[in-house]
């Protein structure tokens, strides 16, 4: 029976060798894997060491698991060949699969289907403006809420446009332009963002977001006006203005200074005052208030977004004066419907409650 034969001086560098194989958790070479065979035969006693190719790390960034990396060190791999941090590996990778380009066609395409929607909305309105007859609803000679003066509006329509468009137009599109100068010195607009091309021509980022921030608000704008005047038309309920506009006659030529008037309640009349057309057709339209709908809507609109949007540590003051303004602006046009004889309190509760509602409905997916 062979014995195995003392090792030689090659013997004992080829075990000396293999110690320090077995005290490392890995191989020395990130390529080949040694593995040391020891011959017990009497006729080759000699140790012998193979060497096995084996797969060089990899790294699946997808599912966070990184072999052969796990001190987050430097390596070498990127697609441009250079060296660099895992971290850096994950970002460009997140980068890559989250963004994402549209093109001139979509865009054009959103445009065209926005466009869309708003005539639905606005067509109704202009056709309730042009060809909309109320209810013809008819009155007590004794209700005294119908006897207050005709007093000129203190919130004029034009105010009432430049304050509930064009302010909350212009803070959007500030907001908008900060906010994108803030990502971009940042860095953060490289992340899970949506690029918008026409052509080669890259669209800002702050033209976009302000497209959308005031699309959302001219349409929810339609839609409460459009809400307004199906209540208005369907209702028909008198301002408090009414006789002083009207002056109604009944139809046996007598009036409400006649003592048998009193308590009948009248339908069949006509109106000798005079006024203009336009305000004898808007002194049966006072359910519920619509200058108190659009400016409460669009202030809370402009309050909420200006919570989710500006977020500065350094503005925050700035901007709950912002806020406070505009609701008081709200609250302000509210007030002067009753104190102008214009609507009824419950006119101006009605109407602010649904512009309360729609803000916070179309503010839900704002971000």
């Amino acid at each position: 029976m062979g014995s195995l034969r003392p090792t030689s001086i090659s013997d004992a560098a080829l075990l000396q060798r293999l110690d320090s194989l077995s005290s490392n958790s890995e191989p020395s070479s990130p390529t080949y894997q040694a593995d040391v065979i020891l011959n017990t035969d009497a006729h080759a006693p000699k140790l012998s060491v193979i060497t096995t190719p084996t797969k060089p790390p990899s790294l699946r960034v997808n599912n966070t698991d990184y072999k052969n990396n796990k001190d987050n060190k430097s390596f070498s791999g990127f697609p441009n060949g250079g060296i660099g941090t895992l971290s850096e590996t994950i970002k460009q990778a997140e980068i890559n699969t989250n963004n994402s380009h549209i093109g001139g066609h979509k865009i054009c395409c959103r445009v065209v289907s926005d466009l869309i929607l708003l005539i639905c909305v606005g067509l109704p309105v202009l056709a309730f403006r042009l060809w909309g007859a109320s209810k013809k609803r008819g009155f007590f000679c004794g209700d005294k809420s119908l006897k207050h003066p005709f007093v000129k509006n203190t919130v004029s329509n034009w105010m009432l446009f430049f304050m509930c468009l064009i302010v909350p137009i212009s803070i959007i599109i500030t907001v908008e332009f900060f906010v994108s100068h803030y990502n971009i010195t940042h860095g953060l607009s490289k992340v899970n963002h949506i690029r918008y091309y026409i052509g080669r021509l890259k669209i800002a980022d702050w033209i976009v977001e302000s497209y959308k921030k005031i699309g959302l608000l001219v349409f929810g704008s339609g839609v409460g006006q459009l809400t307004m005047d199906i209540a208005k038309y369907s209702i028909g309920r008198l301002r408090p203005h009414f006789f002083a506009v009207c002056q109604p006659v009944m139809a046996d030529g007598s009036t409400c200074d006649d003592t048998f008037n009193a308590g009948r309640y009248i339908e069949d009349f006509i109106c000798i005052g005079k006024a203009s057309p336009r305000m004898f057709k808007q002194m049966s339209l006072s359910f519920p208030s619509a200058h108190a709908s659009f400016a409460t809507f669009t202030m809370i609109y402009m309050a909420i977004y200006l919570q989710k949007r500006m977020t500065w540590e350094r503005c925050k003051m700035v901007k709950h004066f912002i806020q406070f303004t505009l609701l008081m602006f709200a609250w302000f046009t509210g007030l002067t419907r009753i104190s102008d004889y214009q609507h009824h309190t419950t006119d101006v509760l009605a109407g602010s409650a649904i512009g309360a509602l729609y803000a916070i409905v179309l503010t839900q997916t704002m971000w």
